[in-house]
């Protein structure tokens, strides 16, 4: 891999890592928490509680599938 390539992947990387935590911040101010949204299961009992956030995890998939999606359109076109 040439030193372009990896100097592209970290700044990209580095875009990513401050976009992320952009939304996060923008979810915490809009009082929007990642595990508790609709469709969220949590179970509580006398032994303990279950939370699956199935919701959360479909959100965060479809994000990350557009972002990889763009990553790797972004790679080839500058191939």
């Amino acid at each position: 891999m040439p030193l372009s390539q990896i100097v592209k992947l970290l700044l990209i990387t580095g875009i990513v890592c401050i976009g992320i935590a952009g939304v996060i911040g923008l979810l915490i101010k809009m009082s929007i928490s990642i595990g508790k949204l609709p469709g969220d299961i949590h179970l509580e009992g006398k032994k303990g509680s279950l939370n699956f956030p199935i919701t959360s995890c479909i959100l965060i998939s479809v994000a990350l599938t557009i972002l990889i999606n763009i990553l790797m359109w972004f790679f080839k076109k500058g191939s």
